[in-house]
């Protein structure tokens, strides 16, 4: 997930930030996100977030994910890659050499017929913030994909844009490097961030926001 880790092995997490929002911020965050052309939903729980999000998905549709605590810990993933209803881009390009096929990985990653997701805030004036090291979800999420689907778990919602970025350094990416350094032996980084203020192609892009806190 621009910050130099170096700094960001210094900074505590701030438990503060994994705190769901209350019902009247949640009420505030769906207004403001409709108003700015994004469908929102709100649902009691991560069982019932993978449920609907399934239910937006065509059978058969081709599925890009970016890599999501959120959407793995719902079961959401598994049932993508694994239930055989969806063409799972992420579990096909796995299987393909990313030093000879990058070309094909890149093309086949940046415009699914659907792209889920989950993010690192949502602000109660209706703006979305997603962060990554590489971007390769941030294209699909922005343009590339025909239908946009974000699960939100309530502990992400923020009052503004300035406390969206420091939920950003002070939450998500210590979380998020920790787990690229167990998994991976190596440092994440927050290099590439896209700020969602609005959506233009009304039902393109569906904001799932959980009450519970699903995710990080």
């Amino acid at each position: 997930m621009t910050l130099a880790h170096d700094a960001m092995e210094r900074t505590p997490i701030n438990e503060a930030f994994a705190v769901p929002a209350d019902s009247a911020a949640i009420e505030r965050t769906v207004a403001a996100l409709k108003s700015h052309g994004f469908d929102a939903q709100v649902v009691s729980d991560g069982a019932t977030a993978r449920d609907l999000l399934l239910s937006l998905v065509p059978l058969g549709a081709e599925v890009g994910e970016g890599a999501s605590m959120t959407l793995d810990s719902i079961g959401v993933t598994e049932s993508i890659e694994k239930s055989g209803h969806y063409d799972a881009v992420r579990a096909r390009t796995r299987l393909m050499d990313r030093a000879t096929q990058a070309r094909e990985i890149r093309k086949l990653s940046s415009a699914p017929d659907v792209q889920i997701n989950s993010v690192q805030a949502v602000t109660e004036d209706g703006r979305i913030v997603v962060v990554a090291m590489s971007g390769s979800q941030l294209g699909p999420i922005a343009f590339g994909a025909g239908r946009v689907i974000l699960v939100v778990g309530a502990q992400k919602i923020v009052p503004d844009l300035a406390t969206a970025f420091r939920r950003v350094e002070e939450y998500s990416f210590p979380i998020e490097d920790a787990r690229a350094q167990e998994a991976y032996g190596r440092h994440s980084s927050v290099s590439k961030m896209l700020v969602l203020n609005g959506e233009i192609f009304p039902g393109r892009v569906t904001v799932i926001i959980v009450r519970d806190a699903v995710g990080a």
